[in-house]
């Protein structure tokens, strides 16, 4: 006999552990099954759009660190490189080719982050992220050795870098880049036909193509949907045409694809970073700048491919020595959007697995 039931609603978050932040999702469900969805922003709004009017220019690049703090490197260049376009600067080929690196570097600990958390959401608790936070640590003690920092760096400067990086960091740096592929094949042999894994992941919230583009989806939530772009190919910045890379893709668009993307990624970076230390040049690493930039009056809009995605700058020049607008293109606050059509018809459980397959940090989301 069918017991008539009433929909109701169920508020997760925004300070539940799987949120990976402060998100609220408010869940209408039937049961266990999600009927309906509505994400809830703001709960992390700190003006960082509205603070860029009143910093110079290059006092902003602290503050693109605090966007994805899980990628700090890669803020700092997508925001260099605006100001960099604006102003009609030049980057020496050193800088060039190290930003390369230190942004590969930057992807890899970002994707190690998104997989082991994914795999905790998985219900594998623990083991998995703990062995990925093994590598991570290893990459922070690289970026550490060039910066000072662990996490937020404000390394790059508009016109290069702010510093060489210092004598034993390539000898690191090949001994890193030597080292991971065994790590990556450990994750493999791991998780990649671990059966509660493919159950719970394979087929769990589809994300077509043709809704991947017209979400505007971007990064490894838009290729594991079978849409081969990536703005290192597709528009390169910094050199990325002097390297080969592939760019791996999904079949499916579900929860197992975008893991599976990832790991592929990162093998890719090894890649790009071996062919970066073979042909890294000498010279500076600094273009000289005044010290007050003032880029023309006009307008520009740069972007990047960051490890959640595309990261874009706008920004306005009055030719003051402080940005007259900016507004950031965050790609977790794109692909958040396709999270109700992804999990409509999934229950409670597929939920927290599908919102951990997107990846996404509500630093930049809220901005």
């Amino acid at each position: 006999m069918a017991l008539k039931t009433e929909p109701f609603a169920v508020n997760i978050g925004p300070a539940h552990p799987s949120t990976h932040g402060v998100f609220r999702m408010r869940a209408t469900l039937d049961g266990e099954v999600i009927v309906d969805l509505e994400p809830v922003f703001g709960y992390l709004h700190r003006g960082v759009e509205k603070l860029a009017e009143e910093r110079t220019y290059t006092g902003f690049i602290p503050l693109t660190d605090r966007l994805d703090y899980l990628s700090s490197m890669a803020n700092n260049l997508g925001y260099c490189l605006a100001v960099e376009k604006l102003a009609g600067i030049t980057v020496p080929e050193r800088a060039m080719y190290l930003r390369v690196i230190l942004a590969e570097l930057q992807r890899i600990a970002s994707h190690l982050i998104a997989v082991g958390a994914f795999l905790n959401d998985a219900g594998a608790f623990m083991t998995p992220i703990l062995y990925m936070i093994r590598e991570r640590e290893k990459i922070l003690d690289l970026l550490e050795m060039v910066s000072g920092q662990r996490l937020t760096y404000n390394f790059m400067r508009i016109g290069g870098l702010s510093q060489d990086v210092p004598e034993e960091f390539l000898p690191a740096l090949k001994k890193f880049v030597d080292e991971m592929p065994r790590w990556i094949e450990e994750y493999e042999q791991l998780l990649k036909e671990n059966e509660i894994l493919i159950a719970r992941a394979k087929g769990v919230g589809i994300l077509t193509k043709e809704t991947a583009i017209n979400i505007g989806a971007s990064g490894p939530v838009l290729r594991a949907s079978g849409v081969k772009w990536d703005i290192r190919k597709a528009d390169p910045y910094s050199g990325y045409d002097r390297f080969e890379f592939d760019i791996p893709t999904g079949e499916t668009g579900d929860s197992y694809d975008r893991y599976r993307v990832r790991v592929e990624e990162m093998r890719q970076s090894v890649r790009i970073i071996k062919q970066a230390m073979e042909q890294l040049p000498a010279g500076p690493v600094r273009a000289q700048v005044p010290h007050l930039i003032r880029p023309p009056a006009g307008e520009t809009y740069t972007h990047i491919e960051v490890p959640k995605g595309e990261l874009g700058f706008y920004l306005v020049s009055d030719n003051s020595i402080a940005p007259y607008r900016l507004h950031i293109r965050a790609p977790s606050l794109i692909n958040l959007t396709a999270l109700r059509e992804m999990v409509l018809g999934w229950k409670i459980a597929d939920a927290i697995l599908i919102f951990g397959s997107i990846d996404i940090c509500m630093g930049e989301v809220d901005r």
